[in-house]
């Protein structure tokens, strides 16, 4: 995903696996990111992004733009909205579609 959205013009911080909600939210607010683009395929959805916007809260970073995708079962789409996910794009969504949220999204920003 992060390669599409560079092929596409995106400024792209790739932080790698395995981080932390913590340690994602440290990292978007020393790099004053636009958003987040979180991805999960182990379960843990219903965990880790709605930490994310918590803690976004927390630091009062806000207004940084969270979305993700990965193995997210349609049941859990609406509790990730209320929780505070601007996107959830699910598995077969095709790249060209992100990437076009994003531009759009993102082009509001600057």
């Amino acid at each position: 995903m992060s390669r599409a959205l560079r092929d596409a013009g995106c400024e792209v911080i790739y932080s790698g696996l395995h981080q932390t909600p913590e340690q994602i939210v440290e990292t978007a607010i020393q790099e004053d990111v636009d958003g987040i683009g979180l991805s999960v395929l182990s379960g843990a959805h219903m965990t880790l992004f709605p930490r994310v916007v918590e803690l976004l809260r927390e630091r009062d970073a806000d207004d940084i733009a969270v979305f993700g995708g990965g193995i997210i079962p349609d049941e859990d789409l609406p509790r990730l909205q209320a929780a505070g996910l601007e996107m959830i794009f699910t598995p077969g969504t095709p790249l060209s579609d992100i990437t076009d949220w994003v531009d759009q999204r993102f082009s509001q920003t600057d």
